[in-house]
């Protein structure tokens, strides 16, 4: 009974949040948020000088220990960071803000790839094509919701002879024969390709140097959250992880700094809900 209660509590407090776009500083704005009361985190944060963001500022210890006390436990945080190249150097950014998420108390639950299907043409330095951003997947404690995202086997049904799987056990890892015939489908891994800002809804969001795809949002949601969860991306820039939410009828709370963001996030929300009403 005491449980529910305080579930009502938070729950109230966090409503009048729900279904907003919020200009602010995203660490004055998370404070004033429960404790407890965000299902997922989506979002991608302005690193190192890779991106013009208005010259604001980016307390990022501020921003982890307010997510850390906002996220539910079993809770997820999505964090999509690359890194820049200073003097003949990457930076190491994304690994040091790893480290300080699994430090403030988070566990890395999966360090995953975002791969570009149609990457920037680079200048040739002596090192190759960049194709790809780290997503890293912290939990708060023990993961819960999980809607794995499936893909078709290459050769389902087929019966093989000989063929061999590999066998993850906890000691000596070993490799004996299975499927018999070849499942139909098998989990996704953890290298995620997406083409960039090609698609009609990406188009939305060409008033930001750096959206990341929709359908990288919407697949994070899917795989994290069930319907109704709240959402929240507090650097939520051109709004793509809120119309993500939208669409696939969860709840959504969107910060950005910039005025100028959070009225082209606003823009694309209307247009997906068709409601001038919304805001």
């Amino acid at each position: 009974r005491n449980d529910k209660a305080v579930y009502r509590a938070v729950a109230e407090m966090i409503d009048e949040y729900i279904n907003t776009i919020i200009n602010g500083n995203c660490v004055d704005v998370i404070r004033k948020f429960p404790d407890n009361a965000i299902d997922l985190v989506v979002t991608s944060p302005p690193y190192d000088n890779l991106r013009d963001y208005k010259g604001y500022t980016f307390p990022f210890d501020d921003i982890v220990e307010q997510l850390y006390r906002v996220v539910k436990e079993h809770g997820i945080v999505v964090w999509v960071v690359s890194d820049a190249t200073i003097e003949g150097s990457e930076t190491c950014t994304s690994f040091k803000q790893a480290l300080a998420f699994v430090k403030m108390g988070f566990n890395l639950h999966d360090t995953m790839i975002f791969q570009k299907t149609n990457p920037v043409p680079q200048i040739y330095r002596k090192r190759y094509t960049n194709v790809f951003e780290y997503m890293f997947v912290f939990s708060k404690g023990s993961v819960f919701t999980h809607n794995a995202i499936k893909i078709p086997c290459l050769h389902a049904g087929l019966e093989l002879n000989g063929t061999t799987y590999k066998n993850y056990s906890k000691g000596e890892q070993t490799r004996t024969k299975q499927a018999k015939p070849v499942k139909q489908d098998k989990l996704k891994g953890n290298i995620w390709e997406y083409v960039v800002g090609k698609k009609a809804v990406d188009q939305e969001a060409k008033g930001h140097p750096a959206p990341f795809p929709f359908e990288l949002a919407a697949d994070h949601i899917k795989s994290w959250t069930d319907e109704d969860a709240i959402v929240l991306d507090p650097m939520c820039g051109s709004g793509t992880t809120c119309v993500a939410a939208y669409e696939l009828k969860r709840k959504f709370i969107g910060i950005d700094i910039s005025q100028e963001y959070c009225e082209l996030a606003k823009r694309r929300l209307k247009h997906h809900r068709q409601d001038p009403s919304l805001f």
